[in-house]
């Protein structure tokens, strides 16, 4: 399977120069090649091919005296550039004529200068190497310094340098990995997602909720008043923007340094992993929003699927509408509703529940079913659903009659 692997590089002076060439060059080709298929569009000329366009807004345009400093950074660059475009508008059209699984694909934009993060990519082509060193020689930047928090494991078919909003330089290299089986595990477990408890288990144990972003607000209102008093376009405004955006990068590095600890922790202990298909999206159009996001459920529901594939364990997503909370783990009862304000209830057998430990026992169980079963893998399962989604297929159950005191449909569903 193929990994990420991302590590941060130091360029010097003259190389975060470099760097900025080549991150402004690729944005000129790209919109280049854009603007040249708008506008060929607009005349009504056929669309140009991706050999066509990298003559014209490559080749020629070095040749050019507008555009002759594209010959001052690697071509490489400029070439995936293109490519970039060339495969945004693949997954358009091929959005637009139904052939593309998922959610409805815009056209490609304009990348603005104004952008605070910004990317290039190096393929082999552009013979980029790790010298004896220990330093990431990329051609016409020279050798930058990297941090190897880790070693690689294997020859890396690409690299991207990344400069993020906090002005902080990464590499990034895709690697192919060999599975990496651990010893099997007779635990399975079943995980509840919620917000007052950012995940229970089946055993009966609950994670806190470590609220990264909330614990921030007191230094991320700081620097942003100070942001909001610097006048527009001057130089202060331009540091403490910047310490804005270093100040929510702290955040977003604690919560995957979070997600990946906990993650590792239950795929070593459990040879099985059922969590439910949470509608995030959705989620986060509520009020609730900025605690669904600051819990980063998918985040960490992507690191479990990753890392049961890598590792050898199974993972099975269950389905949003399995009604988790409302069914009695001890006679299989299904109540009428179960507003959010209720965290514990008794079933007509007599059995006093806690919501979430019910909820993820019920996972549990579900997950076992669907195993039992003969269920393909998440990620199979998950790609034939977006084929349905997209060809048109059922996205929502039925309507249900709404209780009187429930201000939707099936607000207590899950």
């Amino acid at each position: 399977m193929q990994l990420r692997y991302n590590y941060r590089v130091y360029p010097d002076a003259v190389q975060r120069q470099a760097l900025a060439r080549a991150f402004g060059c690729a944005r000129v080709v790209f919109n280049d090649g854009l603007r040249a298929r708008q506008d060929a569009r607009a005349a009504g000329l056929p669309y140009i091919s991706d050999a066509d366009l990298s003559k014209r807004v490559v080749t020629a345009a070095k040749q050019s005296s507008e555009r002759s400093w594209l010959g001052e950074v690697s071509s490489v660059v400029l070439q995936q550039a293109l490519a970039d475009l060339n495969t945004a508008y693949r997954n358009f059209f091929a959005s637009l004529s139904g052939k593309r699984r998922g959610p409805k694909m815009a056209p490609p934009r304009y990348r603005s200068k104004k952008d605070t993060r910004q990317a290039i990519r190096f393929t082999r082509n552009a013979r980029f190497a790790i010298t004896a060193g220990g330093r990431l020689r990329l051609p016409k930047i020279g050798d930058v310094a990297v941090r190897w928090s880790r070693s690689l494991p294997s020859e890396p078919s690409s690299v991207t340098v990344i400069k993020d909003s906090a002005g902080r330089y990464f590499a990034s290299f895709v690697v192919e990995t060999a599975t990496e089986p651990l010893a099997q595990s007779p635990g399975e477990v079943g995980i509840d997602l919620g917000l007052a408890h950012f995940a229970t288990l089946s055993t009966g144990e609950k994670i806190k909720n470590p609220r990264i972003l909330r614990r921030a607000a007191k230094r991320l209102r700081k620097v942003q008043k100070a942001l909001s008093r610097t006048q527009q376009g001057s130089v202060n405004r331009v540091k403490a923007r910047l310490k804005v955006a270093k100040a929510h990068a702290r955040v977003a590095d604690a919560r995957r340094d979070w997600a990946h600890k906990l993650s590792t922790t239950l795929i070593r202990d459990n040879q099985a992993i059922y969590v439910e298909d949470l509608a995030v999206s959705g989620l986060g159009r509520t009020r609730l929003a900025k605690s669904v996001h600051d819990a980063g459920w998918s985040q960490f529901v992507a690191m479990l699927e990753y890392k049961a594939k890598r590792h050898g364990r199974h993972f099975v997503k269950i389905n949003r509408w399995f009604p988790s909370s409302k069914v009695c783990s001890a006679c299989s009862t299904i109540a009428e509703s179960m507003p959010l304000n209720i965290r514990s209830w008794t079933c007509v057998c007599g059995v006093t529940h806690d919501r979430d430990v019910n909820a993820a026992i019920n996972v549990l169980a579900e997950g076992r079913r669907i195993v039992a079963a003969g269920r393909k893998p998440a990620a199979e399962t998950r790609r034939e659903a977006e084929t349905l989604n997209a060809c048109g297929g059922d996205v929502r159950p039925p309507l249900a009659v709404a209780d009187a005191d429930e201000a939707g449909s099936i607000r207590g569903a899950a």
